[in-house]
């Protein structure tokens, strides 16, 4: 009977082991065959690196002479928010004569949060209402003049 009910409850159990392990999510560059950071600075170029890597995640905003390579793993526990547990981002800077000049590997632990201002602007006038905002312009709509810009008189020229 012992035996019986021990069976029954890994069974019943074995379902709930599920949720234990987590769900992998990858975003991002994933590498193939090379590896961003095995590009060899005064060796390779734009057009070798396009050949190994193939086009990268996005380009340096001011300078367009930098690549990067972004590569994220997630991990997910049942319903909780995935975690990141893996980030690396590879800057390949080319130089003048498009060789690359320098290759840089940063991970997770390079990175800083930014705290954002939570704050709101204020605004002129007053908050209004949403009877004051469904009914607020029904008096001041105003029907077209002959000299004003229409659809149906784009120029705004009365009729002659």
């Amino acid at each position: 009977m012992r035996k019986l009910a021990i069976l029954a409850a890994s069974v019943f159990a074995l379902p709930l082991t599920g949720c234990l392990s987590p769900s992998l999510d990858f975003h991002g560059y994933i590498p193939d065959e090379v590896q961003p950071y095995e590009i060899k600075p005064d060796e390779d170029t734009r057009s070798s690196v396009i050949a190994q890597l193939g086009s990268p995640s996005t380009e340096g905003l001011f300078d367009t002479n930098t690549w990067f390579y972004v590569s994220d793993v997630q991990e997910r526990f049942a319903f909780y928010k995935p975690e990141v547990s893996d980030r690396t981002i590879t800057a390949i800077k080319f130089g003048e004569d498009d060789k690359v000049d320098e290759v840089l590997r940063y991970t997770a632990e390079d990175g800083q949060v930014i705290s954002y201002a939570a704050r709101e602007t204020a605004t002129r006038g007053r908050e209004l209402g949403l009877l004051e905002q469904i009914f607020g312009t029904v008096s001041s709509v105003r029907l077209p003049t002959t000299d004003e810009v229409t659809p149906g008189n784009p120029t705004g020229r009365q009729g002659q």
